[in-house]
């Protein structure tokens, strides 16, 4: 038995086919960075679509963590064609992330979008996505240069610099710092409610916070899950990130006449 009850974080589900079924689940770094660094409990959301009563899990959690997954946004959402570029696609794992997104931001949930979790973002508020950077003049390639391991590809090679007086230079400073940004798509149009946090040597932004959120709201391309215990930026968003949903679950308990004591809830006077 845990030695103390940890905050709900929502984590929505990936959709793959395997051996006959449809899969519900997420990659275990994600949740590993979750519950060793930003010390929550990650609750798989799955993706049902209208059939998933994701309205009750909204009232248990403090906070969503939108991850990174092999598929991409639908192009639909933002007016665009499907090419072969925008592909593959996991249309239940959209709708159960926009919902989650939205969700967040209105009901003042901490918020940490990653990877394709940022594109949700930026879709979900708006803006749009480039479908292949690397055709672009002028990008660079920020898809992964050595793919023989997990390591390999998720090597810290990148520099990022981190714009003054944001959300993320209050976590990570000010400057130039390395990620492990490994993705094809990324930021077009900016959503209007998004600002740039980080932008790459190219332009390409790696990381927006929500103007007008009510909570911790980040979203970064580069992957600080994987490297979450060991590289210190990395470590300081999953950080920042539970210390927001530690909080956030203080509110919510003080709210509903419970308080912590000894590491346990019980009930006591608003």
């Amino acid at each position: 038995m845990a030695d103390r009850l940890k905050p709900l974080v929502a984590v929505p589900s990936d959709c793959p086919e395997f051996d006959g079924y449809v899969w519900n689940g997420t990659p275990v770094q994600y949740l590993e960075a979750a519950s060793k660094v930003a010390d929550v409990a990650p609750l798989i959301v799955p993706s049902l679509g209208r059939d998933a009563d994701i309205q009750s899990i909204l009232a248990v959690v403090d906070g969503v963590l939108i991850t990174g997954a092999k598929s991409n946004v639908n192009p639909a959402r933002y007016g665009e064609a499907a090419t072969t570029d925008h592909e593959p696609f996991d249309f239940s794992r959209d709708e159960t992330s926009f919902f989650l997104i939205h969700a967040a931001i209105r009901l003042g949930l901490p918020l940490l979008a990653i990877c394709r979790g940022i594109q949700e973002l930026n879709v979900a508020l708006g803006g749009t996505l480039s479908p292949a950077l690397q055709k672009i003049p002028g990008k660079l390639d920020h898809r992964a240069n050595d793919k023989s391991d997990s390591d390999k590809k998720f090597a810290i090679r990148q520099p990022v610099h981190v714009s003054e007086n944001t959300s993320l230079a209050e976590i990570v400073g000010t400057g130039e710092i390395m990620v492990n940004s490994v993705h094809q798509q990324g930021i077009n149009k900016l959503a209007p409610r998004l600002v740039a946090e980080a932008i790459a040597a190219d332009g390409t932004i790696e990381a927006v916070s929500v103007k007008d959120a009510k909570d911790f709201a980040l979203g970064v391309q580069w992957h600080p899950e994987y490297w979450a215990t060991s590289d210190i930026p990395s470590n300081k968003i999953f950080k920042a990130f539970g210390e927001a949903v530690h909080h956030h679950n203080d509110k919510r308990l003080e709210k509903n006449g419970c308080r912590k004591k000894d590491n346990h809830l019980e009930k006591g006077k608003p």
